[in-house]
């Protein structure tokens, strides 16, 4: 079993904000972003977080969790792809030779503002992930109504579910109910 990054840890909490299952988002607002930033050590307390701050940080929320749901299996929607994109060209960050403050050769431009540059923090980590191939350790649970983020320890990188216990049997249950319907639909047809 391998132990996450802090790089995963860090964009695994981001793309967990949101919680599709009991349909709650902690970033819902501007002022929700700068305490979940501030908490992480990522913004200094009553730093502003402006509304176009706050819509950059959904857009790239939004397509790192459609990344991530690609790695076990899904079809990401190419606009929240595409929008994260564009999110990331608003946070511009910089190679250095020796390392930024998340021990990355990557760091945020020093110009962004308080805001924006702890968000380029957040774009640093998931660089790091992609560049090491960690990345693919990082995945959205295959069960829809749950799709939470989650660090896959499996030795061969299979793991589908957050839980197995949960959401990988409810996935099974179903897959039987439907071939049992199959299965009762041709003997009686």
């Amino acid at each position: 079993m391998t132990e996450a990054p802090a790089s995963a840890r860090l964009v695994e909490a981001f793309a967990n904000t949101v919680d599709v299952e009991l349909g709650t988002d902690d970033l819902d607002t501007a002022t929700q972003l700068s305490a979940w930033l501030t908490d992480r050590g990522l913004l200094d307390r009553g730093r502003r977080v402006t509304a176009a701050d706050h819509a950059l940080a959904l857009r790239l929320r939004a397509g790192i969790r459609e990344e991530l749901g690609v790695h076990v299996g899904d079809t990401a929607d190419p606009r929240h792809l595409a929008d994260a994109d564009e999110a990331l060209r608003e946070l511009p960050v910089y190679i250095t030779v020796r390392g930024g403050t998340r021990h990355s050769a990557l760091t945020p431009d020093p110009d962004l503002t308080p805001a924006r540059h702890a968000l380029a923090e957040v774009a640093v980590a998931w660089s790091d992930l992609v560049v090491t191939g960690d990345a693919a350790r990082l995945k959205r649970c295959a069960e829809h109504a749950c799709a939470w983020v989650f660090w896959d320890v499996s030795k061969n990188r299979s793991r589908r579910w957050c839980s197995m216990r949960i959401c990988g049997n409810r996935a099974k249950a179903r897959r039987y109910a439907a071939k049992q319907a199959t299965t009762t639909a041709t003997a009686t047809g």
